[in-house]
């Protein structure tokens, strides 16, 4: 039987990084259109400083146009569209078994619904080992697992990670030393699809089972999680995070020894 430790927060050799708490200040603001609407009315206001001819009715409009992009994003109508957009680019599980269960921790009112999850998969022997990721949820995780009957010895995770990058960073050094290469993936719906790629990008074959639980959310919290989930699809992309690396390596490969030939005398 495959076992790894958990690794323990303490040992993390990642630094924390400053932009993770603004990072939820910002989602939390975001979603109080209170706290929001001022500020397009106070750029509104302070357009009215330019003169005519730089545009300043054009960029009025810009401002009022923005702010009803902003109010309908908001719209509950408006966001479960958002939300079934994201969940319909997830595949159908295709009922495989898998070398783990990698379940990923995303705060305590979710993990419950993951959890079940993640212990029916391991009670129809979809995998042998479930391993839990997040460096504030994978012990409490593990903890509920054991709970529900599952030995100690089908049980292991990582504590250090505190983003869904290095969810995958963490646990590819974990995991792909023991041979692990096919997992199944238990996260919730809006969160599946930029984890599916972001693990796809470490060299994993990726099974994705969604969790239920975001019923239980507040309208506001869902918005903030569907708003979440789309700039975080966007920067990931931006920084190249869904491109595997060894497919990159490869197809880079011919230019370099172009290069390399050109510079021998």
């Amino acid at each position: 039987m495959l076992v790894a430790s958990i690794m323990d927060s303490a040992a993390c050799s990642v630094r924390s990084s400053a932009w993770l708490p603004a990072k939820g200040w910002l989602g939390e603001w975001v979603t109080q259109p209170f706290l929001v609407l001022p500020l397009f009315v106070f750029f509104f206001q302070m357009l009215s400083l330019i003169p005519r001819r730089y545009g300043r009715r054009w960029l009025r409009s810009l401002v009022c146009a923005s702010a009803l992009i902003y109010l309908t994003v908001l719209f509950p109508p408006a966001v479960r569209f958002a939300e079934t957009v994201l969940v319909k680019q997830i595949p159908h599980d295709s009922g495989k078994a898998a070398d783990a269960v990698v379940i990923l921790g995303r705060g305590e009112p979710l993990n419950p619904s993951r959890v079940e999850v993640a212990a029916k998969l391991w009670e129809e022997k979809r995998a042998p080992l479930i391993f839990a990721s997040g460096i504030w949820d994978a012990p409490k995780i593990v903890e509920q697992l054991h709970g529900k009957g599952i030995p100690d010895q089908d049980l292991t995770g990582e504590g250090c990670s505190r983003t869904t990058y290095e969810n995958a960073k963490f646990t590819a050094e974990v995991l792909k030393p023991q041979g692990i290469k096919r997992i199944l993936l238990v996260t919730d719906a809006p969160h599946m699809l930029r984890s599916q790629l972001t693990f796809q990008n470490f060299g994993f074959t990726v099974i994705p089972v969604p969790s239920s639980g975001l019923p239980e959310l507040s309208r506001g919290d869902r918005a903030r999680m569907v708003m979440y989930e789309y700039a975080g699809l966007v920067s990931y992309g931006l920084m190249g995070r869904f491109s595997p690396k060894e497919a990159l390596k490869t197809s880079l490969l011919p230019a370099l020894e172009r290069v390399e030939k050109l510079g021998k005398p």
